[in-house]
């Protein structure tokens, strides 16, 4: 895979996110948070509107700036090297993505306050502890104008803090998106606790009434929009891994060029000279592939779904290795709470079991080769 070049509106967008990240959401302000026993970033919200990335992937006739996923990667990347708390995923990629491809009165309504962050949206999928998209109990029942949704959904992320849920359920036995309202009778949520310390609810529902104008999509065409929000969200949380394992190997590369054990630098260890070279050459590999499926989201292209699940596979594999390794390569300290390895640890493992783990989407493409 050859090296891409951005563009010079990509690298304008890269450079001020690391910047702005830096400053403000950094790894020092997620350990703030987290000692003020906050999961959510309130004030982050507003500013990521204010920099245009909420709307980054909803059109400018949807209210949103349209500068499409490879932008909305870079800036996932540095969200990642920074630990950054924010619904950017969430609501920004997951549900922008949802309803600029629903279109209708309800993208009308809702992606425009997406973009200005005036709405927090989300999607409610998950039904147990792996992420199985299509194994959904949830139901819609009742005539027009008189149904009720019930069910139960686990992991749902920003969910304790959105305006409104994006809710998977079968109707008729055809897969439904229905739009609602946390605050409406009968839906209960529930804060769960993160290994990475991370805003995620889990919902009750129970006979919530639906308004026929609720539903966002149903069949064939929410079959249509829920395959493209997945892979929209795979894609980006695979460069927010990404941005994690960068941090955590340029401290290990840091912390090799700069550690001494009997009077050497240990990066002149042959040994652990073989062990960051192989895993630079991995970064700058899955690197290319999420850009290839980032490019691929831009492009519609008919790749899209095997190239967003290689790359979320791939990712989950090289997040592991730039993480343990990083660790193995700091000894004992490596495991301390002072050390930011640990963070960007726990936040590898989350991003790795959001969206789908490695074992689930290889599974995936060894089933469309037929092996």
């Amino acid at each position: 895979m050859s090296m891409e070049l951005l563009s010079e509106d990509q690298q304008l967008i890269s450079d001020s996110a690391a910047g702005f990240l830096r400053d403000g959401h950094s790894v020092a302000a997620f350990r703030a948070l987290r000692e003020g026993g906050d999961d959510a970033n309130s004030a982050i919200l507003g500013d990521l509107a204010e920099m245009g990335w909420m709307g980054i992937v909803i059109p400018e006739a949807l209210g949103g700036v349209g500068l499409g996923y490879r932008s909305a990667g870079l800036i996932a990347e540095e969200l990642g090297r920074n630990l950054t708390v924010s619904p950017f995923v969430s609501s920004a990629i997951l549900a922008g993505t949802a309803l600029a491809s629903a279109g209708g009165e309800m993208a009308q309504n809702w992606a425009p306050k997406i973009a200005t962050g005036d709405a927090l949206v989300v999607l409610a999928m998950d039904e147990a502890a792996k992420h199985r998209p299509k194994r959904i109990a949830t139901t819609v029942s009742g005539a027009s104008g008189a149904l009720k949704l019930n069910g139960r959904k686990t992991f749902v992320v920003d969910g304790g803090i959105a305006d409104r849920l994006i809710v998977t359920a079968k109707l008729r036995g055809d897969l439904c998106l229905v739009l609602v309202d946390p605050q409406a009778a009968g839906v209960a949520r529930a804060r769960q606790v993160m290994l990475d310390h991370r805003n995620v609810a889990s919902l009750v529902l129970e006979d919530v009434a639906i308004a026929d104008a609720d539903i966002l999509a149903q069949g064939r065409a929410a079959e249509e929009v829920l395959a493209q929000t997945l892979a929209a969200g795979r894609a980006i949380a695979a460069a927010e891994q990404l941005g994690v394992a960068k941090a955590a190997a340029e401290q290990t590369y840091d912390y090799l060029r700069t550690r001494q054990q009997f009077g050497v630098l240990i990066g002149q260890f042959q040994a652990l000279q073989h062990r960051a070279a192989d895993l630079y050459c991995e970064l700058a590999q899955v690197s290319s592939l999420i850009a290839a499926a980032l490019n691929a989201l831009d492009a519609d292209s008919d790749e899209v779904e095997a190239v967003t699940r290689a790359a979320k596979a791939k990712m989950a594999r090289v997040g592991r290795q730039a993480t343990e390794e990083g660790v193995q390569m700091h000894g004992g300290i490596g495991m301390t709470d002072e050390m930011n390895l640990g963070l960007f640890m726990k936040r590898d493992r989350a991003l790795t079991e959001l969206l789908g783990d490695a074992g689930y989407h290889t599974e995936w493409i060894l089933r469309q080769r037929g092996i």
